[in-house]
């Protein structure tokens, strides 16, 4: 594993598509290096046709991925995972159905070389406003959506439309701040659950924006050689009037040096750039088609002061 290793959470209740989502990250890996850790191997059936070989805890995955069991003790698996040596260029963490992720981010907050990227909560569209009112499930159904950064509303093609609208206003008064995706059978790009792989390479001298829409999703890429206040315009990319699902790329700070710039749903991160990180800042931007606010993008990163070009 690499010195820090980005981390995402996936979490949600019984039956609301964990399982599928994972396998589908698999599936669609695009040569980044996924190891998956999970309560036991029976609560997430890993596709037969990925795996390559099972050792003890461990299922080697086409593509390079691995999966881990950790049962009751996620920390001494991490630390197992690292004293293994395994290259890995993204962790996913698979919680029980039962879990709070809050609880989980605590652990990881304890254990160096890990880095939190984001926590995804999925939701059954069929189930989500039942399960949130049952008297036995509804603590944690709720504890579980209040600590998502991005909500993944899975199953919409098993309502009807005016039913997934009405879910979604549900959740947006349920969740404020959260990002609320709809989606079937989890199928999401890879992009939206752990972000880019490598950050955008730089093209011209001068700042420039440029846009690629893929489906139902659109990105945003931004080239920018001025300095700005790195944290104040995370947390301005973190304001859910942006319509952004992620932000990512480098940024040059006041002080003249680049930093890492890191945004999923409502959450924002920026620290020191690594070492090997040259050139002008740039940053991806994505977001769904129909939410994402250009104008409201680009005026965060104060349009004059910036000479952003469109």
């Amino acid at each position: 594993m690499t010195n820090t290793t980005p981390v995402t959470l996936i979490g949600g209740y019984l039956g609301a598509g964990k399982t599928t989502l994972v396998n589908h990250l698999l599936r669609n890996a695009g040569g980044r290096r996924l190891a998956v850790l999970v309560n036991e191997f029976g609560s997430l059936p890993i596709d037969a046709d990925l795996i390559v070989a099972r050792e003890d805890n461990l299922i080697s995955i086409s593509g390079g991925c691995i999966c881990c069991s950790f049962g009751s003790d996620l920390v001494a698996a991490l630390i197992d995972l690292k004293q293994r040596g395994n290259s890995i260029d993204h962790l996913l963490i698979e919680t029980s159905g039962v879990a709070l992720p809050g609880s989980i981010v605590q652990s990881l907050s304890l254990l160096p070389g890990v880095a939190l990227d984001g926590v995804i909560v999925l939701a059954d569209a069929e189930t989500i406003e039942a399960r949130a009112r049952d008297r036995y499930m509804s603590d944690t159904v709720l504890g579980q959506l209040a600590h998502a950064d991005i909500i993944l509303l899975n199953k919409t093609d098993l309502v009807l439309q005016q039913r997934a609208d009405t879910i979604l206003n549900w959740l947006a008064a349920t969740v404020p701040g959260a990002r609320v995706l709809p989606v079937r059978n989890a199928n999401t790009p890879l992009d939206v659950i752990i972000g880019q792989n490598h950050a955008p390479t730089s093209g011209k001298d001068s700042a420039h924006a440029s846009d690629h829409r893929a489906g139902d999703y659109e990105t945003l890429s931004l080239e920018i050689d001025s300095p700005c206040d790195a944290e104040r315009l995370a947390q301005n990319l973190a304001d859910p009037r942006l319509g952004l699902l992620r932000a990512k790329g480098f940024l040059r700070g006041l002080d003249g040096k680049l930093a890492t710039i890191h945004v999923v749903g409502r959450r924002s991160q920026v620290e020191p750039a690594p070492t090997w990180v040259e050139g002008p800042g740039r940053l991806v931007c994505i977001g769904l088609a129909a939410e994402i606010n250009r104008d409201a993008i680009l005026a965060a990163f104060d349009v004059q002061r910036l000479q952003i070009t469109v």
